[in-house]
């Protein structure tokens, strides 16, 4: 699995995640949902994305979107 899919799949999970716990639990955990959309829309125009940075130094091979 390369970067891209990875950053890609952590993204989708916290969203799915943070979706429930603003159902189930408090609706505060919305803020999770809007910060992680923010960031893939920066790092869309960007290219800068702390967890493709992260993954980067642990050694994970690089897709076409983090270099």
């Amino acid at each position: 699995m390369n970067i891209d899919r990875t950053v890609f799949a952590f993204a989708g999970t916290m969203i799915l995640l943070s979706l429930a716990l603003g159902l189930l639990v408090h609706p505060y955990w919305f803020v999770l949902t809007a910060f992680v959309g923010l960031n893939m829309l920066q790092a869309a125009f960007t290219g800068f994305c702390p967890l493709a940075m992260l993954l980067k130094r642990l050694g994970l091979k690089s897709g076409t979107a983090f270099k």
